[in-house]
């Protein structure tokens, strides 16, 4: 019964990627406990994933795990609707972004009661374990430490003869990204447009002094901040560093679709633990390093989980739930199996055991988050309820900037007053 579930459940995942893949109910003889597991990322993930739970059940027989799994776009609007439903799953993969909107609402349950129990985290540091905190309770597992990160196609900038893109300014890094797509004849260009991407809105306002959020769940951005950041971007379309709008449509907000991959544009901005996913689907050597840095004095990038485990609140098999998460962040075995795909290792000790064995893609990243350790600014509020909506609508403008649709002027006020109309009813 055991291999059969295994296997089922590793054909499921292969197909994560492309939509929801979750298990067909198994007939269930003597077992304790029925986990419904529930993940958003790659195929590299779900392979990883399903790994760890094939070990974990191995070893205690009397605990079945379900495996779920979305791409990241359609992942919130259904654990919204399950939720909603009073049906979510046992054990959900949480967003730092998320974690205090589903926490308040009553979603999530409080772990404080496991600390030092089936949740043995006692050697996390301080930030880790705060940074999964809503209200002074925690309600989330760091699984993995991570910041923002430029991965990009090393061969691009070498064909074009020019520097790779390593801790410059925005300016001097699309004056290379034009000069790479002006290498490939206009065919492949120089960095995919990152106006949509509100982690890169985010370092970008956090450089010039500015913030997504301020610590009361308010805009921390003006008119003039939107309207200079999609004026931007537009500059760089004109100068063809990055892809015109149609182009740049065909990404999906997934690694899968990412202009990278695709093999359409040589950068894409992106968080460090997504390193290992985008190198298993390019065939070329992959950089990581910071974003540009240059619009003003103050650091862009901080250290946050790149995300967290949570459980249910309405889930009847918690314990059991909280037992399998611990396993993946602080049992050794487990904690290799996931490697540094969902971040580096909050635990000293996991760390290390996991660093010893990585490949050269895992110390890349490890050797990221150390470099840009001592550049991070303070990790900011967990966005406000209707972040989410907002999220999308940066999207939705950005396309229509990059249409022509709208000037940059009055994306940016449409911006503003679209995200202050969504704060105000959420």
């Amino acid at each position: 019964m055991t291999h059969d579930l295994n296997r089922r459940t590793l054909l499921k995942a292969a197909l994560g990627s492309a939509g929801l893949s979750a298990l067909g109910s198994l007939p269930a003889f003597a077992q304790d406990a029925r986990i419904r597991l529930y993940w958003w990322g790659s195929k590299e993930r779900a392979d990883r994933t399903l790994k760890a739970v094939s070990l974990y059940q191995e070893r205690n027989p009397s605990v079945k795990i379900d495996g779920e799994t979305l791409a990241w776009g359609d992942y919130w609007p259904r654990l919204a609707t399950q939720a909603a439903g009073r049906n979510a799953p046992d054990l959900i993969q949480m967003d730092y972004r998320y974690v205090a909107e589903y926490a308040r609402r009553g979603a999530l349950m409080p772990l404080d009661e496991f600390l030092g129990k089936s949740l043995d985290i006692g050697d996390f540091d301080k930030a880790s374990l705060d940074s999964c905190k809503v209200d002074g309770k925690l309600y989330g597992i760091n699984i993995g430490n991570n910041s923002n990160a430029l991965i990009y196609n090393k061969a691009a900038f070498q064909k074009a003869g020019v520097a790779e893109p390593i801790d410059v300014t925005w300016d001097k890094f699309f004056e290379l990204a034009a000069a790479v797509t002006k290498a490939h004849n206009g065919e492949y260009f120089g960095t995919s447009d990152a106006s949509a991407e509100e982690v890169a809105f985010e370092n970008w306002l956090r450089q010039r002094g500015k913030a997504l959020y301020t610590e009361d769940g308010k805009l921390g951005l003006d008119e003039k901040d939107a309207a200079d950041w999609f004026a931007m971007w537009a500059k760089a379309r004109e100068t063809k560093a990055c892809p015109p709008a149609d182009l740049q449509a065909l990404d999906k907000n997934n690694i899968e679709t990412n202009l990278l991959t695709q093999g359409r544009a040589a950068c894409a901005f992106n968080h460090s633990n997504q390193y290992v996913g985008y190198q298993v689907l390019n065939k070329n050597p992959l950089g990581i390093t910071m974003y540009p840095q240059g619009a003003g004095p103050n650091p862009g990038h901080y250290l946050k989980p790149s995300m967290m485990w949570s459980i249910y609140a309405r889930s009847k098999v918690a314990e059991p739930a909280v037992k399998f998460a611990n396993f993946t962040v602080k049992d050794v075995d487990g904690a290799k199996l996931l490697g540094v795909e969902r971040g580096v290792p909050a635990s000293p000790k996991i760390r290390e055991a996991v660093s010893a064995e990585l490949d050269a893609q895992g110390k890349l990243v490890v050797d990221f988050i150390s470099h840009v350790t001592p550049k991070v600014g303070p990790i900011p509020p967990a966005p406000p309820k209707g972040a989410g909506e907002i999220q999308t609508m940066l999207r939705r403008i950005s396309e229509q900037v990059g249409f022509g649709r709208l000037s940059t002027a009055d994306g940016g006020k449409q911006y503003v007053s679209e995200a202050q109309a969504i704060l105000s009813r959420a």
